[in-house]
């Protein structure tokens, strides 16, 4: 290009048709040579592709399968034994069995009861036991009840509902499979008393969650000025200190001349007036006002001993070896618009073949 562009400087036309011809080669050579270096694919599109497929065939081959059976049925809806279901005080107890002609095994059994008050259902118990004892129900209230059977397949149909009507008035002891091994039991477990000069906690067999309740205790023996203390407990209260010295008891603590309530240690409302040999002691659980009231010899003791106090509640005692005392079962006229909880032994009419679990109500 620089030499043409030399060449058209020129002023003599005769120049450029003498270097033309050679203009005219150098300008395809360059053509040629440009075309070639810059247009022309350097590689071809074809190419050679191996693919090695033994490492698959291997892992083909060395896979095992297994044909899987048909699966098993759901086991029979299990039969309720009505002949052994049966309720005391506020616990039911219920048992069941798999019909007999079944042939599906059944790996466990769900319980269902309501709320006593028409409720939806809720599980109480999820096991392989044929039988199983709820506590803590309501008093004077009507419960449903079903059962279903489960295996890995599935469930079964749910049983008949069983209605159940738990007792009215109470009917309780006192508890010695809950008590501190120091405690004494008499008279079919309505007297106890202690062995150690330290006090020592006692429940009731009943436990309370709703309603109006009042119970009372007589002191059969009072010796040295002791302070035996009186109230309510949940199950799990320690049983080796004085009832109220652990957030877990409400209570009252007396001797021979005044009275204090106690609920965690805390000691509130001195109050005059104490107790002897032959005094009673009652209780009153309001559990729709959520209070706690106490009374010596019909005499309220104090104030409203304790507000909103709400769960499951056991009547509880704390005494040392100076006391001794039981469930009273004196009706208190100017008491009876609440329901009275008498210290007594009630026959059972429950006829069980083997234990029961055990489980909470809903």
């Amino acid at each position: 290009m620089e030499y043409c562009l030399e060449v058209i400087k020129e002023n003599d036309p005769s120049g450029f048709l003498q270097i033309s011809d050679a203009l005219i080669r150098r300008v395809h050579l360059t053509e040629d040579q440009w075309g070639k270096g810059t247009l022309t694919p350097r590689m071809t599109t074809d190419f050679d592709l191996s693919l090695d497929n033994s490492p698959l065939l291997q892992s083909i081959h060395q896979l095992d399968f297994v044909q899987m059976k048909a699966s098993s049925p759901v086991p029979a809806t299990p039969i309720l034994q009505l002949e052994e279901c049966c309720t005391h005080n506020n616990s039911a107890t219920l048992s069941w069995k798999q019909p007999p002609l079944s042939t599906v095994p059944a790996e466990g059994y769900i319980l269902e009861l309501d709320d006593g008050n028409g409720g939806q259902f809720r599980e109480v118990y999820v096991g392989k036991e044929t039988m199983c004892t709820v506590d803590g129900l309501h008093f004077n209230s009507t419960y449903n009840a079903r059962i279903k059977a489960f295996n890995k397949t599935g469930v079964s149909q749910y049983s008949k509902t069983l209605v159940l009507q738990t007792s009215e008035v109470a009917w309780f002891a006192f508890d010695p499979g809950s008590a501190h091994a120091d405690i004494i039991f008499s008279n079919d477990n309505l007297t106890v008393t202690c062995s150690s000069y330290d006090d020592r906690v006692v429940l009731g067999k009943t436990g309370f969650s709703k309603g109006v309740h009042y119970w009372e205790l007589t002191v059969d023996r009072y010796e040295n000025h002791p302070d035996p203390a009186f109230g309510v407990a949940r199950i799990d209260v320690m049983k080796d200190v004085m009832l109220g010295k652990d957030d877990k008891a409400w209570a009252m603590y007396v001797d021979n001349n005044r009275s204090w309530f106690m609920h965690n240690n805390s000691h509130t409302n001195r109050t005059e007036g104490g107790i002897t040999k032959g005094a009673t002691i009652g209780v009153l659980l309001d559990l729709n006002r959520k209070t706690l009231t106490f009374f010596i010899n019909d005499e309220q003791q104090g104030p409203i001993a304790f507000e909103n106090v709400e769960g499951l509640f056991f009547p509880a005692v704390s005494l040392n070896r100076n006391v001794q005392m039981g469930f009273s079962g004196r009706l208190k006229s100017n008491l009876s618009e609440f329901s009275l909880f008498i210290g007594r032994k009630e026959p059972i009419n429950c006829h069980r073949r083997h234990a029961s679990h055990r489980a909470p109500g809903p």
